[in-house]
């Protein structure tokens, strides 16, 4: 299956788009950005035969099978919408869209056609995580009674200095890294534990460095009884990324983003384990991507479907349904 990135940026370099040329059975055929000198550059680099200055050109070629897009968030739609209108499975990079409505959007164009769309919430397939969602299955810590997630990150350079950044543009980012992080934690959150079934939050701009949210406080409940709690804030002294998952016998304790063991601490067992992230971190999404469009032997865990309940949780934790 031969695949088009449209937006080879920093993401493509190492996180995903090795995976698309390395992993059998997938060919990384052609690359897509609107400066043309770095699409250029990129593909000299890795080695991809086709490049783009159009993503119309790309995602119509007959050579390519399949979309990646790794734009930032606000042009996922338009891409998105393009690749299902030329019948082509498409993976978009996380968060699907800034908004539910986009989100659905999309979901329901590729529903129509019964095309496969993926978006990349790769935690989901990252052995680490899914050490954790086995200590769950195995019951453990017992019945599963609350989730808590602390991420709390000081200002960078680039925030303190004003200059411009995509991520923290409310155009683009509504929410700023809440949008960009967040949306990692609560995806994996329900598949970890169930669908969340209600969701509120407070959300401010603390410290007046950009136009997005630099605060937001939420609490929701899972489909299973399960209740959850997050605060999210990128104005504060020093770097914590702690969730603590307490159940009726035990807890679990890990990070997001950062390579801390992961801990378990029950009644019945002990453990802590460090589990390292492979160097191209979406390795296991794209192979199980490779799984289920060619083996036909593997039911992916983050598609359109999962990522669309997420935008919808974004949402609803931000006050805008």
């Amino acid at each position: 299956m031969r695949w088009g990135i449209i937006g080879c940026g920093d993401v493509t370099e190492i996180k995903s788009g090795p995976a698309y040329k390395t992993i059998e059975g997938f060919e990384l055929a052609a690359v897509m950005r609107r400066d043309f000198d770095k699409a250029k550059d990129y593909a000299e680099r890795h080695g991809v035969s086709k490049v783009f200055a159009d993503a119309d050109e790309l995602i119509n070629d007959d050579d390519i099978d399949a979309v990646y897009i790794a734009t930032p968030p606000d042009t996922h739609k338009y891409y998105a919408l393009k690749v299902a209108a030329a019948n082509k499975p498409c993976c978009i990079e996380k968060p699907m869209t800034p908004s539910y409505s986009e989100s659905l959007a999309i979901h329901q164009a590729f529903k129509d056609k019964n095309l496969p769309l993926f978006v990349a919430y790769y935690r989901r397939s990252l052995p680490r995580f899914n050490q954790v969602k086995d200590w769950l299955d195995n019951k453990y810590i017992g019945d599963v009674r609350h989730i808590n997630w602390r991420y709390n990150k000081p200002a960078s350079d680039i925030d303190n200095s004003k200059a411009y950044n995509w991520r923290t543009d409310a155009k683009i980012a509504p929410a700023g890294y809440f949008d960009d992080l967040a949306s990692h934690g609560l995806n994996l959150f329900t598949f970890l534990i169930a669908d969340i079934t209600d969701a509120y939050g407070i959300s401010g701009n603390q410290q007046g460095l950009y136009t997005s949210k630099d605060t937001v406080t939420a609490c929701w409940i899972h489909e299973n009884g399960v209740t959850g709690s997050g605060n999210w804030n990128f104005g504060c002294d020093g770097h914590t990324d702690k969730v603590l998952i307490s159940g009726s016998k035990g807890t679990i304790q890990f990070s997001i983003f950062h390579d801390n063991p992961i801990v378990l601490n029950s009644e019945t067992k002990n453990e802590e384990l460090f589990i390292e992230n492979p160097k191209h971190i979406q390795i296991h999404h794209v192979t199980g991507m490779r799984d289920m469009l060619i083996k036909k032997n593997y039911t992916h865990p983050s598609t359109g479907t999962t990522a669309l309940h997420t935008s919808w949780v974004m949402d609803k934790i931000l006050g805008n349904l």
